[in-house]
């Protein structure tokens, strides 16, 4: 999507460059679904409901994110934030994000218990569009390797090829 603001957040040590792999993709969006459907069970407390639905909305954040070869550096909420930037979302529907994670940090940190029920459907309606968004989207292809750090084995040796000859 924007590539100019995601690397923008780099220079501000917002984010960090690192190409995604499929099968951390595949497990985020697996998070994210399973837990967005738990998140819809009307036998569980509304708190426990709305701590799945965020918990789903970030799995899926942060798919969007790798997909686009970044990952946070220190402020897990930054996943919401590049949303515009990754997925092209709505600036309203972030702000719910928003929200929802302000409430998650009263509930986690103050023992507030309060859920709003109007909060946890929008939350649930915009995990929901996340999820479709980034299921559109192609899946990060695994990375080449195209160097590797190891050291050399003792008694063994590196060969140089430049311009054609061996040295």
């Amino acid at each position: 999507m924007s590539k100019k603001e995601l690397d923008n957040l780099v220079a501000i040590k917002q984010l960090k460059v690192e190409p995604g792999t499929l099968d951390e993709f595949d497990g985020l969006v697996s998070s994210g679904e399973k837990r967005l459907a738990d998140a819809e069970n009307e036998d569980l407390s509304t708190d426990s409901q709305f701590d799945l639905a965020y918990n789903a909305a970030h799995a899926l954040a942060l798919a969007a994110l790798r997909q686009n070869g970044y990952r946070p550096e220190k402020n897990p909420f930054v996943v919401f934030q590049a949303l515009v930037h990754t997925i092209g979302m709505s600036a309203a529907d972030v702000q719910i994000f928003s929200r929802c994670h302000n409430e998650r940090n009263l509930a986690e940190y103050e023992g507030r218990t309060e859920v709003d029920e109007q909060l946890m459907k929008d939350l649930i309606r915009c995990a929901k569009t996340l999820k479709a968004s980034v299921k559109k989207r192609a899946p990060p292809a695994d990375p080449v390797i195209t160097s590797w750090a190891h050291p050399v084995a003792e008694g063994c040796t590196i060969q140089k090829k430049s311009a054609g000859r061996v040295s």
